[in-house]
């Protein structure tokens, strides 16, 4: 069997939800699976680290598709092109795009449809992309697969699709995450937090993962307490809006709020693995890597009472409204101040860590591929 492969969101050192779960399960399926040989299809010149057995070949297609009139280019008529010539069996798109001008089977991984829901999230022409060719392209796949139950009824009744066609494949978690010691956390906060402790939100800093509201719930848990526990930004200032910028500069603890910018795979674990809570209230997400990645860091969580959250954090963490800045405040207060529930969370998180696995994830596509 030859699968051809869309990897274009695998950028070194800029691995966030879609290029995580692209990077670990296509890891885990190459070597799993030396005899089914594997066209990787890139936009730019890749690293070699992403081709991860020798059953890989990578191309590189230009352009880069960084605008929705190169997205139509790319997947209408650059894709095509290729897969006429290396002729797969198969091709597999891992970020939901597919092609339109093809007969070969095609199988779509649709992470989620938040732009359903929360359209101004998206600059207009991303939007109106999406909103036209997404429910085309679920249509046209042979086989969808999406990584919560949540998603896949999401995708089931706003597109109209039978729930046969979708497979939920859930996120797992890297073995580089896991528990530290006390003396690699002082380093850590040594580094990153003048040796203070800090609280910790992972992601794009973008208007659907609520910044502006964890901001100002930062703000007004530092008012009624007398902690010192900073916030750490982990993440690329990709839509650094006005009304974040406004309330960060405007806040009186903004000394105690702290930006790192993209952390690369080795630092990553144990900056997590350092903090003293995670604070993820996204006001949508597909999965939420980083609710399980923290807990297997043995870190307490704090997210979103919301959309598929709930279902991956189920009860190992304190799920809040992400729309009330004061939940979001009390939650923080709450895992700052009293012990006993942070080692009930973090006994909770690690045990419901244990049922995310990578290999498993890649067993299940396997079986989907061979359909």
């Amino acid at each position: 069997m030859r699968v051809a492969v869309n990897t274009r969101l695998l950028i070194e050192n800029e691995l966030e939800g879609i290029g995580r779960f692209t990077y670990e399960i296509l890891k885990e399926l190459c070597h799993q699976n030396p005899n089914i040989y594997f066209d990787f299809i890139f936009d730019k010149p890749f690293s070699k680290k992403f081709l991860f057995n020798k059953n890989v070949t990578g191309h590189v297609l230009r352009p880069r598709t960084r605008h929705p009139i190169l997205w139509y280019y790319w997947f209408e008529v650059k894709i095509p092109k290729l897969l006429n010539k290396i002729k797969p069996d198969i091709f597999l798109s891992m970020d939901g795009f597919l092609s339109l001008r093809t007969n070969i089977k095609q199988i779509a991984v649709i992470h989620d449809i938040n732009f359903v829901h929360h359209p101004s999230n998206l600059p207009f022409f991303h939007r109106k992309y999406y909103q036209k060719f997404f429910p085309k392209y679920a249509h046209k796949a042979n086989s969808i697969i999406t990584v919560s139950n949540y998603s896949k009824k999401d995708i089931e009744k706003n597109y109209s699709i039978h729930q046969d066609k979708i497979n939920v494949i859930y996120n797992g978690v890297s073995n580089s995450f896991k528990q530290i010691d006390e003396k690699k956390k002082q380093i850590i906060k040594n580094k990153y937090s003048s040796n203070f402790d800090y609280f910790i939100f992972i992601g794009s800093i973008h208007k659907r993962k609520n910044i502006t509201n964890l901001i100002a719930a930062f703000n007004l848990f530092k008012s009624n307490s007398k902690s010192e526990t900073k916030l750490l930004f982990v993440g690329k200032k990709r839509w650094w809006e006005k009304k974040m910028k406004q309330t960060y500069q405007e806040s009186s603890y903004k000394n105690d709020i702290l930006f790192t910018g993209y952390l690369n795979d080795e630092d990553l674990p144990l900056v997590l693995a350092s903090a003293k809570g995670l604070c993820f209230p996204s006001l949508f997400e597909g999965f939420g890597l980083p609710i399980i990645e923290a807990m297997k860091c043995g870190v307490p969580v704090i997210t979103s009472n919301i959309s598929s959250m709930p279902e991956i954090c189920c009860e190992a963490g304190l799920k809040i409204n992400p729309y009330k800045v004061n939940d979001i405040a009390n939650a923080l207060k709450k895992i700052d101040e009293e012990k006993d529930v942070r080692e009930k969370l973090i006994k909770l998180g690690l045990e419901r860590a244990q049922m995310f696995c990578w290999k498993k994830g890649a067993k299940k596509l396997t079986k989907i591929l061979n359909l």
